[in-house]
């Protein structure tokens, strides 16, 4: 039996279950795949200064997101096609998160629908990830979707325009469902944990859109709608559209830099999440931990910054923290348990990520997450620069 401590051994596990054109769709960047790395890598580069002889008997990692109570400052990030890692995977993932206490948040590309995660669900609530189609009647009517179905926020993508090219997914012709080529059956005959679910569910194609288009009924036809859609005319007059339409909670995704935090903070959005889209869009941007500080400056505590990117452990949410975010999001180390073993995958590394935040925050000498800043870093007040400088280091 295999005994997991870590994200890297759900990784591990999930490559051996999940078909490799799936499994590569998660673990690919674009290009070089030079910025998915760093994302990593930098939060390696930042260190923690440990603290001695303080009373940690009492610790909490309790804190808010957009006015929600979360059990850590942990979102799930939406992922497209978290339905392919595992079937209905968006509903395992929804499930998990509620039980664990964090914010759980729908891809437009998801392959459960908007209606199906809130029923799997009973109507809790969840956030919704939208993005701005050249179909603008289409967005009008998923975004009334989401209200309907009680999502408490919607967190919309503005870095996907147009799509960055990731060389495994072409190699390996991402599709969803699959297409049965021989390549295709004999990976899946290796996989019979991932068949037997899909067999055993009727969602497996882009829940939210088929159906809901009028044309698209195949795979050919979702095909044709899909590299049609992405709108590179999107600009913040369509921010202001949709800040109109929606009157809860509002979160732009994909800020990188300090001008356009500013454009984000005039908006009238709640809050911001710094990410370069996992490493997926524009290869050669900085890491998100590294383009973070200049962003909490640049909008000085007037709206909530979140980050994602790059975290596969509790340390790398104290650190975002410490560096100014409000919130984190975890992507990849949440699809990486979920092909792994289902909910309860989610759900251990949810517990895994915990575990790290709530040792590592005492052995910096901290016991509530809401008093975590700078100071648990070395140097004591690390500059921005540092992230601005390649050849930056804390040591």
């Amino acid at each position: 039996m295999t005994v997991i401590t870590c994200i890297e051994d759900l990784r591990t596990l999930a490559r051996k279950r999940v078909p490799r054109m799936f499994y590569d769709y998660v673990d690919v960047g674009s290009w070089t795949e030079g910025t998915y790395r760093a994302n990593e890598r930098d939060f390696q580069r930042i260190l923690l200064r440990q603290r001695v002889a303080v009373n940690l008997a009492q610790r909490s990692t309790r804190s808010t997101m957009l006015g929600q109570e979360v059990a850590m400052p942990v979102a799930i990030a939406p992922t497209g096609l978290t339905g392919m890692q595992c079937a209905d995977g968006e509903i395992l993932a929804a499930r998990a998160a509620k039980a664990f206490g964090v914010p759980f948040t729908l891809s437009t590309v998801s392959i459960c629908s908007i209606e199906d995660v809130a029923e799997g669900t009973q109507g809790h609530p969840f956030w919704f990830q939208l993005y701005v189609m050249r179909d603008r009647g289409f967005v009008e009517r998923l975004v009334r979707r989401a209200y309907e179905a009680n999502c408490s926020a919607l967190v919309l993508t503005l870095d996907l325009q147009i799509s960055g090219q990731r060389h495994k997914d072409l190699k390996n012709g991402l599709s969803a469902p699959p297409r049965l080529t021989l390549r295709n059956l004999l990976d899946m005959a290796t996989k019979p944990r991932w068949g037997l679910g899909m067999l055993g569910t009727r969602r497996r194609t882009f829940g939210n859109i088929v159906g809901h288009v009028q044309g698209v009924e195949n795979m050919q036809s979702l095909a044709e709608w899909t590299a049609q859609q992405y709108d590179p005319t999107l600009s913040w007059d369509d921010v202001a559209w949709i800040r109109r339409l929606w009157d809860r909670k509002l979160v732009l995704k994909g800020i990188q830099d300090a001008e356009d935090a500013r454009h984000a903070l005039a908006s009238g959005a709640d809050a911001l999440v710094v990410s370069n889209h996992g490493g997926r869009q524009l290869d050669g941007a900085p890491s998100s931990i590294r383009a973070l500080p200049a962003i909490v400056q640049a909008v000085g505590g007037r709206m909530e910054v979140h980050m994602d990117g790059g975290i596969r452990s509790g340390q790398d949410v104290l650190k975002a923290v410490a560096l100014g975010a409000r919130g984190t999001y975890i992507g990849r180390s949440m699809l990486y348990g979920l092909g792994a073993l289902g909910e309860r995958g989610v759900q251990q590394a949810l517990q895994i990520i915990h575990k790290e935040l709530d040792l590592s925050m005492a052995f910096c000498g901290r016991t509530d997450i809401r008093e975590v800043d700078r100071s648990v870093l070395l140097p004591a007040d690390p500059s921005p620069a540092f992230f601005n400088d390649p050849q930056g280091d804390f040591a």
